[in-house]
């Protein structure tokens, strides 16, 4: 096809996503194409996919109908785990031009040219997920307040309910030197704060390193500990990491570091161990409270989330209420609630005692119920206090909003000195109705905060 003039993006699901995506735009960028917004309509419209739930995959069909009614003739191609998992299904879907997979995603511009010469409509190229086994870098660009880097993909653990094995192949890392050489380039962009992203991170191995056959050496402690003698960036979160993996050294590092944020989000799923055991994760609950229990040691300021499922096959009420009561018992501050549901080619799918969709979603208000009352009381400790936030545009006129250090969702109005991009300290005062802090600026901005 002719060079078209313009292409848009849209992202489904997880910050790696949007950091793959990002990288892609980029290609396009310096090839010249002109960038729309997915709103806008444009001549391609790529539409990077997630397939953690079945919400996902209709999100996927939602997003072409979008395109297309916005401009008719766009070439709609997908990418992503959905697109891996379910090419052909995908390519069934009307007006879906190419589908593209796990090792083909980044190479999407080698198709462009061709797309008017593809064989029919539904073009596929997603081969066989155990054949990948590079590692290809990314990172949002965009947004010069936040940057997601990631630095590891694919998992070599094989959760019973989960796809990512099979959307996004084997555990594989970047190296530390391109870690750090990334950082910088993000950090001279006068980007802030950068999270470090992947499938799973604790899992992090620097690629020279496993070529060297060295397994005493970088291993994702190094990392995070190079880093933080890195003197672009200001700040570092660590994006989620197995509970197994959130080593006490890791915590250590942390807890000393004026660049790594006190805060941790630590999958869960389960509160009770049969239910863990099914799930063939690699902890018992006692693990996981022994983590949260040292993170308080060393940071009882500190932020931890928790990923929870609720209605796995035989999940019966008794272990719901176990599950139930460790989180409202353990010091956790939010909660990502998943509803069950049956993924193809997993060894869920095929397990007995499936619980009813309707108890699933009873299950989902009760723990949100719970993420909103134990997120409220964490804001409610530091009402008075003041920690440092860093600044962003807020959704609502005449105000900013952004993080503090650790993650609290801050609102300040407006006021001469005060941009998007400052790192400051603001003293916290209420809790709005929205349930985000209310704040007011500490003293005077320093010259160094400026952007």
């Amino acid at each position: 096809m002719a060079t078209p003039v313009s292409v848009s993006f849209h992202t489904l699901g997880c910050k790696l996503n949007f950091a793959e995506t990002s990288s892609i735009r980029q290609q396009f960028e310096a090839k010249g194409y002109h960038i729309h917004q997915f709103e806008e309509g444009a001549d391609i419209c790529v539409i990077n996919t997630c397939s953690v739930t079945d919400f996902a995959d209709r999100k996927c069909r939602k997003a072409v109908r979008q395109a297309l009614k916005r401009n008719s003739d766009s070439k709609i191609v997908v990418i992503g785990c959905y697109a891996q998992l379910k090419p052909d299904e995908i390519a069934n879907i009307e007006g879906v031009d190419l589908v593209l997979g796990a090792s083909e995603k980044f190479n999407l511009l080698n198709y462009v040219d061709r797309l008017d010469k593809a064989p029919g409509k539904g073009w596929v190229r997603a081969g066989d997920i155990g054949s990948v086994n590079s590692f290809s870098d990314a990172f949002s660009y965009g947004d010069r307040t936040r940057s997601f880097l990631k630095v590891q993909d694919g998992c070599d653990y094989n959760c019973s309910f989960c796809t990512i094995p099979q959307a996004r192949g084997k555990s594989r890392s970047d190296t530390i030197a391109h870690v750090l050489e990334n950082a910088r380039l993000i950090g001279n962009q006068g980007v802030k704060e950068i999270v470090l992203t992947g499938v799973n991170i604790g899992d992090f191995r620097d690629a020279s390193m496993k070529t060297q056959n060295n397994q005493d050496s970088g291993k994702f402690l190094d990392l995070i500990q190079a880093l933080d003698r890195d003197e672009n960036v200001s700040r570092f979160r660590i994006s989620s990491i197995e509970p197994n993996l959130c080593t006490d050294a890791i915590i250590d590092t942390v807890a000393i570091s004026e660049k790594f944020m006190p805060h941790f989000h630590m999958p869960l799923q389960s509160g009770n161990d049969k239910q863990l055991r099914l799930m063939r994760r690699r902890y018992k609950r006692s693990l996981y409270q022994e983590r949260v229990a040292y993170i308080r040691s060393r940071l009882p300021h500190a932020c931890i989330g928790v990923d929870v499922i609720v209605g796995f096959p035989g999940e019966t009420d008794v272990d719901f209420r176990e599950t139930n009561q460790f989180l409202a018992d353990l010091d956790v501050n939010y909660l990502h609630v998943f509803t069950y549901s049956e993924r193809a080619n997993t060894l869920a799918a095929q397990m007995e005692g499936l619980v009813p969709m309707e108890i699933r979603r009873e299950r989902n208000e009760q723990l949100r119920s719970l993420s909103s009352s134990k997120q409220r009381q964490f804001y409610q400790q530091f009402l008075g206090t003041s920690r440092s936030v860093l600044l962003e545009k807020s959704k609502e006129q005449g105000r900013l909003s952004g993080f503090s250090d650790n993650y609290l969702k801050v609102t300040i109005p407006e006021q001469i000195g005060l941009q998007v991009n400052q790192i400051v300290d603001l003293e916290f005062q209420r809790i709005n109705k929205e349930g985000h802090i209310e704040a007011r600026l500490k003293s005077e901005i320093p010259s160094s905060a400026s952007s």
